[in-house]
């Protein structure tokens, strides 16, 4: 038994068991049946039910598939899926990007020539930043199983009880579920191309982002950026906003541990990886924590009982 300190051990007979163990199984069941009718299922698959094959808009400043596979867009639907706590996914949209330029000097041109530059003349210290917070699919926890890692480490770290830590990761959980959906939303709402499309056609024909290929969907807001500014609000609430910390998330690759001064601080980082990396421009970071942010402030409004 993980918390032997919580249970009496002479209250709890076999019948007890028996009955907490089937009505921790019917919620489970209760659960699933439930998820499988808020669209995430249907989402992954090529075809969604009575929707035909997504076709990304074209014209100017839209997003188009980018190399060097040329992937179709991912989860195009996603946004669409039912929020836990926003009462609808626009409930916290990202603020609207610099209005798309081609012209030299536009506020959308410099955005593109300053990822082009730092990119291109990345510090040691920014490209492990880029790396360290990518949190790839199938190869890390994901960047939403990084928080999770954060989140398990400080409640180890403070004893929490049960209860503690069962209200820490749902308030976390439900965060970061939302914060993704109304990420998706507003990315193929606003459907704006990759730095790498726009610095080809109008900068660098030859530019490609060195330390990792751009992922394929819209780049405006930075998922990273809404994700992680969603987590850190949300621990920072529950632990304090000057909690210092240490990540172990990545020991098992080498990469740590790091210790952080703030979960805001380690936020910040992750989002501004993205622009490091060369797969999005300052605004999509900004915008991106500005939207997370939001979606915290929903999560944290909540009435818990335990």
């Amino acid at each position: 038994m993980k918390y032997p300190q919580e249970f009496d051990a002479a209250t709890v007979s076999a019948e007890i068991t028996q009955r907490s163990q089937s009505f921790g199984k019917l919620m489970a069941m209760a659960l699933m049946t439930w998820a499988r009718t808020d669209g995430g299922h249907e989402a992954w698959g090529p075809l969604r039910r009575s929707q035909s094959n997504y076709v990304p808009p074209s014209g100017a400043g839209q997003w188009s598939a980018t190399p060097p596979g040329f992937a179709p867009a991912l989860l195009p639907w996603w946004g669409e899926n039912r929020a836990f706590v926003l009462k609808g996914s626009d409930a916290c949209p990202a603020p609207a990007p610099p209005p798309y330029s081609e012209a030299g000097g536009s506020p959308f041109h410099k955005e593109a020539e300053e990822v082009w530059r730092i990119a291109n003349a990345a510090t040691q210290a920014q490209r492990q930043f880029a790396l360290y917070w990518a949190d790839d699919p199938g190869k890390t926890p994901t960047p939403a199983g990084h928080w999770v890692h954060i989140a398990g480490d400080v409640l180890k770290s403070r004893n929490a009880t049960l209860a503690d830590a069962a209200q820490t990761y749902a308030l976390l959980t439900l965060a970061m579920n939302d914060a993704f959906i109304a990420a998706w939303r507003s990315k193929y709402r606003i459907n704006l191309l990759r730095p790498v499309t726009y610095v080809q056609l109008f900068i660098d024909s030859n530019w490609t982002p060195q330390l990792m290929n751009t992922p394929p969907f819209p780049e405006y807001p930075s998922g990273h950026s809404v994700q992680s500014a969603a987590a850190a609000a949300v621990l920072s609430s529950v632990f304090g906003a000057n909690t210092s910390f240490t990540d172990n998330a990545h020991n098992d690759r080498g990469w740590g541990p790091r210790t952080f001064a703030s979960f805001n601080a380690a936020a910040e980082e992750a989002a501004l990886s993205r622009l490091y990396a060369g797969i999005h421009y300052r605004s999509a970071v900004i915008g991106g924590q500005v939207q997370g942010r939001c979606v915290a402030q929903r999560v944290l409004a909540l009435t818990t009982r335990r």
